[in-house]
């Protein structure tokens, strides 16, 4: 079996070939590292993961590895193996992040679909070399771009996308310094990733829309936003019969529903309605998160995009941005913490949105977020089984096999220079990423094979 690669050094392509030691391990590959992190579950010393086929076939020690995979060759040793990471909130827009926002919600609208192509496939490859094998990408044009990764054509994490998000007429999700009809007429040709939609007869027709174009999940603006100019992000948006309206034509089509939520009552109200996930839930409080807890309702709290924000580009938002985001900045950071100590559901998402390279919000900085989260409190492993084992399960029924490494589940693997369970701020830097294997393919290695590299296991 052969499959790409590319030096973690060099960034060129290369191949691999898989060496077998008999017909009954034949296809196998033979994975060791010093730790192994399955995910979901403690930490195993001196860890071995078997590939076959793009599946894991067996995890464990050293020390227990079945005799009949004991002549295969270690393929690959990482000082960390564990599983690809998840990020539950990005967007594929391919703007300069410093450009746009002094424009709201115009940067939903980048420019013509080609230059958009072209500029995400960078953005992409960042992702996975940072070690993001899969995303959820909630609004943006991962979707479009989905079919050339998944023939090779360009490298990238597996999409699981919204394609856009739905937003009332002056909502979060609309374009407020545009006329109508140039938005209503974007959305109609999939140019723009705004989806906007009133009444309960619009909201079911713009889900199924959404499902026609390819969307995995379904994302809903149930509160106004930070970026949009004109919406109170403590304002309830869409009624609750049009919220369970769009849960409930997701639902037929086996799609969860991911909620925009800022303020507690469109929180509260999406809860109602059933969604799958809360995003943001910046005015998340005790009363919220037991409710949260009860309905089993995963949050992603994004607090990269937050910190960032007002750290680095609080003076170029407009004015009024830069009011709401001062207003719930601390808010933020104590819901996060509420939502720690409830025991609430937590999946990492970040809403990384930007394409210049050199902005704490460009895709391939995504691993930063688990440092925010474990600054707030949560345990080193918690962060890891956050941005790793409940990534899927945000997407409901659409759920892959993903996530843990555990027999049978989809070998996306990475390997890590260092320990994160000893400093997590290891996983924000895409150098300390050594390894990235996604569906078995290996797409990223040093540029130096470790000694024990092609040796049986029992040498």
């Amino acid at each position: 079996m052969r499959v790409p690669v590319s030096s973690a050094n060099s960034g060129k392509p290369a191949t691999l070939q898989t060496t077998t030691a008999s017909d009954d391990t034949a296809g196998l590959t033979l994975l060791r590292s010093t730790i192994l992190i399955p995910g979901r579950g403690y930490p195993i010393p001196n860890g071995v993961v078997i590939i076959r086929e793009g599946k894991i076939e067996w995890v464990g020690s050293m020390l227990d590895v079945p005799s009949k995979y004991r002549k295969l060759p270690t393929a690959a040793y990482a000082t960390c193996l564990m599983p690809g990471l998840w990020d539950c909130h990005v967007h594929y827009f391919g703007l300069d992040v410093a450009a746009s926002l002094a424009s709201g919600i115009q940067s939903f609208l980048p420019g013509h679909a080609a230059l958009v192509g072209a500029i995400t496939v960078e953005d992409l490859r960042a992702t996975l070399m940072a070690g993001y094998t899969s995303v959820r990408e909630l609004g943006g044009f991962g979707t479009d771009v989905l079919p050339a990764i998944e023939k090779g054509v360009i490298v990238g994490p597996n999409i699981y996308g919204a394609v856009a998000p739905i937003s009332i007429t002056g909502g979060h999700g609309d374009d407020h310094a545009c006329p109508l009809d140039i938005i209503t007429n974007a959305q109609a040709h999939g140019s723009a990733a705004l989806a906007v939609c009133d009444g309960v007869e619009d909201c079911l027709k713009t889900v199924r829309r959404m499902v026609r174009r390819g969307a995995k999940v379904i994302k809903v603006c149930s509160s106004g936003g930070v970026l949009s100019l004109n919406d109170d992000p403590e304002c309830q948006q869409f009624s609750d019969e049009e919220l369970s309206a769009i849960v409930q034509e997701a639902a037929r089509s086996k799609r969860a529903v991911a909620a925009h939520a800022i303020g507690k009552p469109g929180i509260v109200a999406a809860l109602r309605a059933g969604v799958t996930s809360i995003e943001h839930g910046i005015y998340l409080d005790e009363e919220v998160a037991d409710l949260m807890v009860e309905k089993g309702t995963y949050f992603v709290g994004t607090q990269h995009i937050i910190r960032t924000l007002m750290s680095d580009y609080l003076d170029t938002l407009p004015e009024p941005s830069k009011q709401k985001l001062l207003h719930v900045h601390d808010q933020a950071t104590q819901s996060y913490k509420i939502a720690i100590k409830k025991g609430v559901k937590i999946a990492m998402g970040t809403d990384m949105v930007s394409s210049a390279r050199n902005s704490k919000l460009s895709h391939g900085n995504n691993g930063r977020e688990l440092a925010h989260a474990v600054d707030l409190g949560m345990t080193t492993l918690k962060a890891i089984e956050s941005a790793t084992a409940n990534g899927p399960e945000t997407l409901g029924p659409m759920a892959p096999l993903s996530g843990q490494l555990k027999a049978g589940y989809d070998a996306d693997i990475i390997g890590v220079s260092h320990n994160p369970l000893d400093n997590i701020a290891v996983l924000g830097d895409s150098n300390n990423i050594t390894h990235v294997w996604k569906g078995g393919q290996l797409f990223k290695k040093p540029s130096l094979a470790h000694k024990l590299e092609g040796l049986p296991m029992d040498s």
